[in-house]
């Protein structure tokens, strides 16, 4: 089978990244063809705008997008994202040559900024609207200009139905985010719910009750729940210098905007690291107690998820979004959202035989659902059925 993907890769490297690249690896693995057309947004401002006002139609990229196409002849055709550098411009290109599967990995079709938060909660005001309240609060990247700029393609792509003329099969990494991208407006008869996966790190050497490291890895901004899980921390030292424990340590890797923030407010018993390579951070996943995920917004999926089900880690898990479900996560790992001492309960129970029970569950959890080996199977069934479909329809 010869897989083209599409993707406009992001100016910092994210989880949509890692994903189309894990994806292009098993294809290859398993013996497919896969040939990446992957463009880069820019950085520079005045670049960004210019790229930006064509986000609604981008002919040039419509036309590569097409030549390449022709060339390569593909049996399906991948698209990731397009925002902003290729436009939806090339997905009608694409569908001239083959049938064309989309994942849609965020909330950009009914939410400026992508991710359905705002300030410090969740935001649903702009779904299933026209986006002009983004527009107002200047939701992508704090700029109205260019919010107005991202909002004219959101209308374009709805006015003009290009994706649902030309997608086949539109794709979601979590039930949860499904049922979000369908109140947003796209087709359920079309929507397949086909989770990411991650390279297997291998089994631990030791147990998790033999360390008292907890980790929390991600971006240090907005809706990922830092500031929740430094209050829970705080409540949970305090609890066991009460009770004269051995206190876990909470490590968290990661940076972003609110860095600075978080380390001036940091409780005794908190390092941060910064971004680590990955190689490292899946050595310090293999070596730790659990991880938290306290995430307040409506993630898509969360990767570093399947990676510390990867090392066998128990995940402490709020009710924000499909965490638990993908994690199936018990309910004593499972805290309300931003509930702080909640999160602190469950830290100060994290005992041995419950981290080496749900480790070891997490860790089966992995090897049945989440390996490169499940991603491919997954993936070839998916466009078995789009180019059977396909085929169908003709």
């Amino acid at each position: 089978m010869r897989v083209l993907q599409l993707h406009a890769g992001y100016r910092f490297p994210a989880g949509e990244d890692t994903v189309v690249d894990n994806e292009a690896q098993a294809l290859r693995d398993g013996g497919h063809e896969v040939v990446q057309h992957i463009v880069a947004n820019p950085s520079d401002l005045g670049e960004t705008i210019r790229t930006l006002a064509t986000s609604s139609y981008n002919r040039r990229a419509a036309r590569e997008v097409r030549a390449l196409a022709a060339r390569v002849r593909p049996d399906v055709v991948h698209v990731h994202n397009t925002w902003f550098a290729l436009s939806s411009s090339v997905v009608e290109a694409a569908a001239a040559s083959a049938p064309v599967v989309m994942t849609v990995h965020n909330y950009r079709l009914g939410c400026l900024s992508a991710d359905l938060f705002r300030g410090d909660a969740v935001c649903t005001t702009c779904v299933g609207r026209h986006p002009l309240r983004g527009v107002a609060h200047g939701c992508y990247r704090g700029s109205r200009l260019l919010s107005s700029i991202a909002a004219l393609e959101v209308i374009s792509t709805r006015r003009t139905g290009v994706l649902d003329e030309h997608v086949v099969t539109f794709v979601a990494p979590s039930t949860f985010m499904a049922d979000r991208l369908i109140e947003i407006g796209l087709p359920a008869e079309r929507l397949v719910v086909k989770p990411h996966f991650v390279a297997d790190p291998g089994p631990r050497t030791c147990p998790p009750s033999e360390s008292r490291e907890v980790l929390c890895i991600g971006r240090l901004a907005p809706g990922k729940g830092l500031p929740t899980l430094l209050r829970s921390w705080e409540r949970y030292t305090s609890a066991v210098d009460h009770d004269h424990g051995d206190p876990m340590r909470l490590v968290v890797i990661g940076d972003g905007p609110l860095a600075a923030e978080l380390r001036e407010r940091a409780p005794r018993g908190v390092r941060f690291e910064g971004w680590l390579d990955r190689a490292e951070v899946t050595t310090r996943m293999l070596r730790a107690r659990a991880f938290v995920f306290p995430s307040e917004w409506y993630e898509p999926f969360g990767m570093v998820l399947v990676e510390a089900m990867s090392a066998g880690l128990p995940i402490i898990a709020t009710t924000a979004s499909d965490a638990r479900r993908i994690a199936g996560a018990p309910d004593e790992l499972v805290v309300p959202t931003g509930d702080e001492q909640a999160l602190a309960d469950v830290l100060i129970g994290l005992d041995d035989a419950l981290v080496d029970a749900v480790g070891d569950h997490n860790r089966r959890r992995f090897e049945s659902t989440y390996t490169q080996a499940a991603g491919l199977a997954d993936l070839e069934r998916l466009y078995a059925g789009v180019m059977e479909r396909t085929r169908g329809d003709g």
